[in-house]
């Protein structure tokens, strides 16, 4: 591979070929990078709704408990 750009100006290497590669493959790297992104988001509102859940069942059970004892 170096062979091949041994000849070649700079800018081929750091301009013309990953604009190329950007060009050829730039919707295959834009799914995959959404795809991430949206399984990251998907990952926190998980997160965030078990979160919410064991806090209000934690609430519930603590009052729950407590109202017994007052009987």
């Amino acid at each position: 591979m170096r062979e091949i750009f041994a000849g070649m100006p700079w800018w081929v290497k750091w301009v013309a070929v990953p604009f190329i590669a950007l060009v050829v493959f730039g919707g295959l790297i834009t799914s995959v990078v959404g795809f991430v992104i949206g399984l990251l988001f998907k990952l926190l509102v998980f997160a965030a709704l078990v979160g919410g859940l064991i806090y209000v069942v934690r609430k519930f059970m603590t009052s729950s408990t407590s109202s017994k004892g007052d009987w």
